[in-house]
Formats: structure tokens, sequence, C-alpha cells
């Protein structure tokens, strides 16, 4: 039997907003419960919080945090990096990522992207099966090519992260300006 929250996210939109320090702990349990997502610590998703909030985005339904995206433009490139993309079991099915990512190139902070880099294992299907429908529906390019590799960056524990990179197409660069 669903419970009430199952029900109210499904029936009613979260809202989506920049983050805060004092959402630093809440952060991190919404990843402890997205299994295979790397658990970092909660100082750096407190750090995150804080210090990157422009180009971080949670989703919130009565108080209670469903989602969670961290970013930054990295240095030097006009190009948005998406660290790790968190939705709650409770709110999967409802494009809450797709959302959460649109979100993001709609502020100031992303206005000079051009593309959007993430990077993904190759067995983590939902992940590539969010950032291709965001590429569909976003009308870019999406590629890719190993990055960090499972033995010279990882020293064989961590499989090869694949540097996705999303071209933002001209015309949803001058929606999110």
């Amino acid at each position: 039997m669903p419970n009430e929250t199952d029900s109210k996210a499904r029936t009613r939109a979260p809202r989506l907003r920049k983050p805060d320090a004092t959402d630093g702990a809440d952060i991190w349990a919404l990843i402890q419960e997205c299994k295979p997502l790397d658990e970092n610590s909660m100082y750096c998703n407190l750090v995150q919080a804080d210090h990157f909030r422009d180009t971080c985005v949670l989703a919130e339904l009565d108080g209670e945090i469903l989602g969670w995206i961290s970013g930054h433009m990295i240095p030097d490139e006009d190009a948005l990096f998406v660290w790790q993309v968190a939705v709650s079991p409770r709110a999967r099915g409802m494009g809450l990522g797709r959302k959460m990512l649109f979100e993001l190139l709609e502020r100031d902070a992303c206005s000079e992207a051009t593309g959007l880099k993430t990077t993904i294992t190759r067995d983590n299907e939902a992940s590539w099966a969010l950032f291709r429908s965001f590429a569909r529906q976003l009308g870019g390019q999406l590629s890719d090519e190993p990055h960090f590799e499972r033995e010279a960056h990882f020293d064989g524990h961590h499989a090869t992260e694949h540097m996705v990179t999303i071209t933002l197409p001209r015309s949803q660069m001058a929606r999110a300006a």
C-alpha cells in the first residue's frame, strides 16, 4: 500500500529551490537512500549547499527533500558540470531529474553554459537514461568518452567514469539567459 508521501509527491509538484547550509544533513540522508550513488561526507554536502548553491538544486515537498542535483561551472570552460543527481525512491517516475536539470539551466549562474557535462559509469543505467532523455528533450547532442579510468585514476577500485557531454542548443541558451 503506497504511503501518504508517495501519493502527495505524485499529485503535487515538488518546489525546486536553491539549497542552503541548513540542508546539508538532509541532502546527505537523501544520497544514502539513493544507491548506488557515491556517498560523500555530510560536510561535503553542506559545503556544496552553501558555496555552490547557485549551481545546485533541491526538490522539496512539504518540507521533505525528494531530489538533489549538485553541480558547478567548470573553471575556464563554458560548461555546467553535474556532479550528482539524487531522486528519492518515493519520487521516481515523475521526471524530477529532468525538471531539476532544466531548472539549473535557467539560472543566471549557468547562463554562459554552452554544454552540460557529467561522468557516468557504464553500468549506471538510470543515469544514462536520464541524460539521454534530457538531451533528446533539450534537442542537444550527447557524446561520451572514458575520462577517469579504473586503473589510471582509481587504482582499480572504481569503474571507469565516462565524461558525458551534452551540447546546449542556441535556443535553449537564449531561454536560459
